[in-house]
């Protein structure tokens, strides 16, 4: 005979869940708040580790029968403190690591993108795409004829261009500019006709840049 195994139940959704999605628009607009002097992608990714120590702090409430002294406003302080001090769920304090805020703070490191932020076009612009091979020199001229060549094409080419060197689809451009995809493709063939005659290589190598 053969036994057919009973698929497990479900876990039950535990006591803490509802109350944290109740809190949670407050937590968020908190720690909005208080890291809203930092730049976009920054501030982002410091409000999801706040919404990550939040849950933790009421999880581990529940765990200990306090779920009565949970309260948004001290989740989110008490998220907020912990981020700033570089404590993250999940992981731990390493002074070895230039991307942990811990060790930027103890060894007064600074770690920047290597895009920049382009006011005009407001948004973020991938100044180059280096190859590995290049040496400095080399990254530094291609940095500089990269920059020189994007302001040299109409503002609507221009915008599509740094929108595609982000790594963004051909049918998320159509999309986003309202054009065809087949003009995007048609596009990306003349901005790297464009760029490949601009650096003087005819035979097609963009060298360390791709549009």
């Amino acid at each position: 005979m053969i036994r057919i195994a009973s698929a497990s139940a479900p876990k039950p959704t535990p006591d803490w869940h509802k109350p944290f999605l109740r809190m949670l628009p407050r937590i968020r607009q908190h720690a909005r708040i208080a890291f809203g002097r930092r730049k976009p992608d920054a501030r982002e990714e410091a409000v999801q580790a706040v919404v990550c120590n939040a849950c933790a702090a009421i999880a581990r409430l529940a765990e200990l029968g306090k779920l009565d002294l949970a309260y948004a406003s001290v989740l989110a302080r008490y998220g907020v403190a912990q981020v700033k001090d570089g404590r993250m769920t999940g992981g731990h304090l390493n002074c070895k690591d230039v991307l942990s805020g811990y060790c930027q703070r103890l060894k007064g490191l600074v770690v920047e993108r290597l895009d920049h932020y382009d006011e005009e076009e407001n948004g973020w612009t991938e100044t180059v795409v280096e190859d590995r091979t290049a040496g400095p020199a080399e990254i530094a001229r291609t940095r500089i004829d990269f920059d020189d060549w994007l302001h040299q094409l109409p503002p609507r080419n221009r915008r599509i261009a740094q929108f595609l060197s982000l790594g963004h689809r051909t049918r998320e451009a159509a999309h986003k500019f309202r054009v065809s995809e087949g003009r995007v493709s048609q596009l990306r063939r003349e901005l790297a006709e464009s760029w490949c005659k601009f650096v003087g290589d005819d035979e097609g190598n963009g060298g360390n840049a791709a549009a």
